[in-house]
C-alpha cells in the first residue's frame, strides 16, 4: 500500500499565516485610532504623520538584519523572538502618555516585525513544494489582511468602548501566546520533524532547486552581496516594492482619515470601510497566488508568471484609483478604490515568489533587501501625505498621487526576471 503524505506542511503554513495576521492586528490599529490619539494628546497632523511613519523606518532598516537572523538561527528562534518583541511594543504604545513614547513604541514594533516575512518566505521555500509556493505566498499575504481586517473592525468598535490604550494592550496578548506554542511545535527542517513521513518529504522536495537544500536551513555561508546588488532583476524587484508599499500605506494609514475628512464618515464607519478594502486585499492575495501558479504551470515562464502578472495588475490598480478621483459619489468611489486594492494585492504573491526564485540559498537576505527598499518609501509616505494636505488643503489630490505610484510600480514589475538568481 502506498503511504499517504502527512499534512505537516499545511500546519507550518498555518503557523506562518497566523503570525502575519497577529503582526498586522497590532500594527494596523494605529490607522483607525490616529484621529482619536491625535485629539487625546493634542498632536498636529504633521506630528501624527511622524508617529504613524516611525514604524516603517526601523521596519525598513532591520529587514536585512532580521533576514540574517532567520538565515543564521532558523525561523523557530527568530520568529519566537520577533513575536514577543512586537507584543511588548504594542503594550508600550498603549501606555504612552506623550508623542515621543508613541514614536518609541512604533520604532520597537518596526524592529521586531522586520524579520517576519524574510523568515516566513525562507520557511515556505523549505516546507512547500515548488508548484504551490506562489499560492502559499498568497496565503501568507492573506494572513496580513485578516489581521488588518480584524484590527480595523475591532479597533473602530473598541475605541468608543474601552479607549485606544486598552486596544493596543489587548491586541498584543495573542502574539505572546502564539510565540510560546510556536516554539514548542515548529521545526525548521522537514527532515527533523518526526511528524513528517517519507511521502510528505518526497512531495515537499518535488521539483526543488538543489540550491535550496533543506540541509542548508541554518547556514553560515556568507551572503554574496555583490551578486545581490549587481542583479538587474533585484533592482526592478526593489522598485516595484517601493511603489507597491507606498500605495498600500494610503490604505493602511491615512485612508480612514481621508474618508472622515472628505465624506464626513464617522470613526467607527471609517474602520468598517477600511476593513472592506482589506477584505479585497485578502481576496486578491489568494487569487494572486493561484493565478501565478496557474500561469507558471501553463507557460513554464517564471518571468511571465511573476513580472507579467505583477505589471498587469499594478497598472490596473492605478487606473482604478485614478478613476475614483473623478467620482463624487462616495459609494461608487469606494467600490473603485476597493477594486484597486484587490488588483494591487494580486501582485503581492508575484513579489514574494520572485524573492524565492532569485534568492537561491539566500532567500531571507534577498527578501530583506526588497522589503527594506519598500519600507523606506512606506516610512516617508504618511509624512508626505500630511505635508501634501498642509500645502494644498485638498485630500482628493492624494488619489492622483497614489494612482501615479501604482503606475510606476507596474513599470518596475515589467523588468523583473526571476530566472536570474543571485546564487546557484
Amino acid at each position: 500500500m502506498n503511504e499517504r503524505p502527512t499534512w505537516v506542511r499545511i500546519r507550518v503554513l498555518t503557523w506562518l499565516t497566523l503570525a502575519a495576521a497577529l503582526a498586522y492586528l497590532c500594527r494596523n490599529a494605529v490607522g483607525v485610532a490616529e484621529s482619536t490619539i491625535r485629539e487625546d494628546l493634542g498632536l498636529s497632523l504633521t506630528e501624527s504623520g511622524w508617529f504613524m511613519g516611525a514604524f516603517f523606518w526601523t521596519y525598513a532598516l532591520f529587514q536585512v538584519p532580521g533576514g540574517w537572523m532567520a538565515h543564521r538561527w532558523g525561523s523557530k528562534i527568530a520568529l519566537t523572538i520577533f513575536s514577543l518583541g512586537w507584543a511588548v511594543a504594542g503594550i508600550l504604545l498603549g501606555l504612552a502618555p506623550v508623542l515621543w513614547m508613541l514614536i518609541l513604541g512604533q520604532l520597537v514594533m518596526g524592529i521586531t516585525q522586520a524579520g517576519i516575512f524574510p523568515a516566513s518566505c525562507n520557511s515556505i521555500s523549505h516546507w512547500i513544494p515548488l508548484a504551490r509556493q506562489s499560492f502559499s505566498c498568497g496565503v501568507l499575504a492573506s494572513g496580513m489582511q485578516v489581521g488588518a481586517i480584524v484590527s480595523s473592525v475591532l479597533a473602530g468598535v473598541l475605541l468608543t468602548q474601552i479607549g485606544w490604550r486598552w486596544v493596543f494592550i489587548i491586541f498584543s496578548i495573542p502574539s505572546i501566546l502564539w510565540a510560546i506554542v510556536f516554539y514548542l511545535r515548529f521545526w525548521n527542517d522537514p527532515k527533523q520533524d518526526p511528524s513528517v513521513n517519507t511521502a510528505e518529504l518526497k512531495l515537499i522536495e518535488a521539483g526543488r532547486d538543489q540550491a535550496v537544500a533543506t540541509s542548508d536551513i541554518e547556514s553560515h555561508e556568507p551572503t554574496p552581496w555583490g551578486a545581490v546588488f549587481s542583479n538587474p532583476s533585484m533592482w526592478a524587484l526593489c522598485g516595484q516594492q517601493v511603489f507597491r508599499a507606498s500605495g498600500y500605506m494610503f490604505f493602511a494609514t491615512w485612508f480612514p482619515t481621508f474618508l472622515q475628512e472628505t465624506r464626513n464618515i464617522s470613526v467607527a464607519d471609517s474602520g468598517y470601510l477600511q476593513a472592506l478594502v482589506f477584505g479585497a486585499t485578502f481576496g486578491g492575495s489568494l487569487l494572486g497566488g493561484l493565478l501565478v501558479d496557474w500561469v507558471w504551470k501553463k507557460t513554464g515562464s517564471l518571468r511571465l508568471s511573476r513580472g507579467g502578472v505583477g505589471a498587469t495588475f499594478m497598472f490596473l490598480c492605478g487606473a482604478l484609483i485614478l478613476g475614483a478621483f473623478f467620482i463624487h459619489d462616495i459609494s461608487f468611489a469606494i467600490i473603485l478604490l476597493t477594486a484597486g486594492a484587490f488588483a494591487a494585492a494580486i501582485a503581492g504573491p508575484c513579489a514574494f515568489s520572485s524573492t524565492i526564485d532569485i534568492g537561491g540559498k539566500h532567500i531571507p537576505q534577498v527578501f530583506g533587501v526588497m522589503n527594506m527598499s519598500g519600507n523606506f518609501a512606506a516610512a516617508a509616505c504618511p509624512v508626505l501625505v500630511g505635508y501634501l494636505f498642509k500645502w494644498t488643503a485638498n485630500w482628493n489630490l492624494v488619489l492622483i498621487l497614489f494612482a501615479l505610484v501604482y503606475f510606476a510600480g507596474g513599470l518596475s514589475f515589467a523588468f523583473v526576471n526571476p530566472s536570474k538568481k543571485v546564487s546557484r
